[in-house]
């Protein structure tokens, strides 16, 4: 599976498989290996990899990614606000987050971030 994805995302972007070696800094044989499925490349190769295409790690093994659920949302949406310790707030309307999507909840999460580093910046000065 690797090899095949391999082959059509190096065709799609039109690249020979010794751009391809050299953007990660291996042998042309050593990919070439790659995509004839006669050796796998190493975890850091692999990443590498999925970043140059902008795809996962999942897509590149052929793995099909989970959908999420809106349980799923919940979850991930609960850990965030325990993780960032912000479960004392009374503003949270648990039926308003049910319809968040992967997505969504992603973005929350970046917010989340940027207001805590926010909060380490101003502490440190």
């Amino acid at each position: 599976m690797l090899k095949n994805k391999l082959i059509e995302l190096r065709k799609a972007k039109k690249l020979r498989q010794e751009d391809i070696a050299n953007i990660l800094g291996i042998a042309r044989t050593t990919y070439a290996m790659y995509e004839q499925g006669n050796r796998e490349p190493d975890f850091d190769t692999l990443n590498k990899i999925a970043d140059y295409f902008e795809v996962t790690i999942d897509h590149l093994l052929g793995r099909e990614e989970k959908v999420k659920t809106k349980e799923d949302s919940l979850e991930e949406v609960n850990k965030l606000v325990k993780e960032y310790g912000i479960e004392q707030f009374g503003f949270f309307d648990i039926e308003k987050w049910k319809d968040l999507s992967h997505e969504d909840i992603e973005e929350i999460k970046k917010h989340f971030e940027y207001v805590v580093f926010q909060a380490k910046q101003r502490n440190e000065k």
